[in-house]
């Protein structure tokens, strides 16, 4: 248990500081069960998705006791009315099937874990462990699921730590445009945090994240519109610097933490740089977490990133980096790509390598296309060697 007393600290990068309090204990899962193993290396493909309010695939239900059940297979889900109950289902495993991953990652999913069970039972080929991080009061949880058929994985295959538990992912105070004054923020999906077991490798670990929406589904008045664009992306720098002073720092170096590799991952809704209204503040959500230059030996690698040729590398050409995009509403529906989904790890060589964003499927047909109801994202798949 690592159990530091209340600290002050001071983040600076660029233009900005940010004065930020901790005031909470944090947990990292560490107790007389959980044991992180080191053997011989091995190599896992895990993919990070976001499948779109996968929760609407389900009956709705009064206690999180009672069992799953899909809807009816001619249903409309609420939030893809252009598709079916059973249409979903089908492309969404069409895509996992296609893709055979071992860990999966599922952003967006349902809301309890007997619903991810039952999809991965009955919709998708093999025999898989899975996992919802509960949320109360939401939903589009975070969930994950290992396959367990071929021999791949430790007994058990993954340990989850209920963040529920961790006072870090608890409503938090922060000035995230330094103004002097500190607003309240919270997570609306609490992450997911779970130490995946290979058979044969290095455990390592996980964190899930989904950082709130920049995107605002009403008509407003202009000014009120950019009052809430603001309003977002201050909370998406704020959840993120408490994703990276609370959790990431501690982590990275603590005597019993900083050798075991993590993941991050998740649709952080937000991508390099700095767009027209984190300018005002000179903030990013994914930089923020990804660490500071003055810091350098805490910093996290970004695997899609890495997965560029190297002359786009050099010039920090991110445009052929895109896994999802959306119509623009004032704009007459012109067509958007964005990179906000990612792939983050410790570690100062990489162990997360051959990152791929699925815009097509491995028969070269367009995901959009052989499977238009699975999701508004684009599947990443990487390899995992520990």
């Amino acid at each position: 248990m690592f159990d530091p007393p209340p600290v002050s600290r001071i983040y600076q990068a660029r233009a900005w500081t940010i004065s930020y309090n901790v005031v909470s204990s944090y947990r990292f899962g560490r107790n007389s069960t959980n044991r992180v193993r080191r053997t011989t290396v091995a190599d896992a493909r895990f993919l990070l998705w976001n499948v779109e309010w996968m929760n609407d695939l389900f009956v709705s239900v009064e206690d999180d006791d009672d069992p799953a059940e899909f809807r009816p297979d001619g249903d409309k889900p609420a939030h893809s009315q252009d598709a079916t109950v059973r249409q979903r289902r089908d492309d969404l495993s069409g895509v996992l099937d296609e893709l055979e991953a071992d860990v999966v990652v599922a952003v967006e999913g349902p809301n309890r874990t007997g619903e991810l069970q039952l999809f991965f039972d009955e919709d998708v080929e093999g025999e898989w462990q899975t996992w919802v991080q509960p949320s109360k009061g939401s939903a589009q949880c975070i969930g994950v699921a290992v396959r367990v058929d071929g021999g791949g994985f430790a007994d058990p295959p993954f340990e989850p730590f209920d963040t529920q538990d961790m006072a870090v992912f608890d409503a938090f105070l922060n000035d995230a445009d330094d103004d002097g004054i500190d607003e309240n923020y919270a997570f609306e999906r609490r992450p997911l945090y779970v130490q995946v077991n290979p058979a044969e490798g290095s455990s390592f670990r996980v964190l899930g994240l989904h950082l709130k929406s920049k995107g605002i589904f009403g008509a407003y008045e202009w000014s009120k519109w950019w009052q809430i664009a603001d309003a977002n992306r201050r909370k998406i720098l704020a959840q993120a610097t408490q994703v990276r002073l609370g959790f990431l720092d501690p982590y990275m170096t603590d005597a019993q933490t900083k050798d075991v590799p993590l993941i991050v991952c998740g649709d952080i809704n937000d991508g390099p740089g700095l767009d027209a209204n984190e300018k005002k503040f000179f903030g990013s959500g994914i930089e923020r977490l990804m660490g500071t230059v003055w810091r350098p030996e805490l910093c996290l690698r970004n695997a899609i990133f890495e997965s560029l040729p190297e002359e786009k590398r050099a010039e920090l050409d991110f445009e052929a980096i895109s896994t999802t995009s959306f119509q623009d509403p004032i704009f007459n529906n012109t067509w958007h790509s964005e990179w906000i989904d990612h792939v983050l790890h410790t570690g100062s060589e990489p162990w997360v390598t051959n990152a791929s964003v699925h815009e097509e499927m491995p028969d070269g047909a367009p995901i959009w296309r052989k499977y238009p109801h699975a999701s508004d994202h684009y599947p990443i798949s990487v390899t995992v060697s520990t």
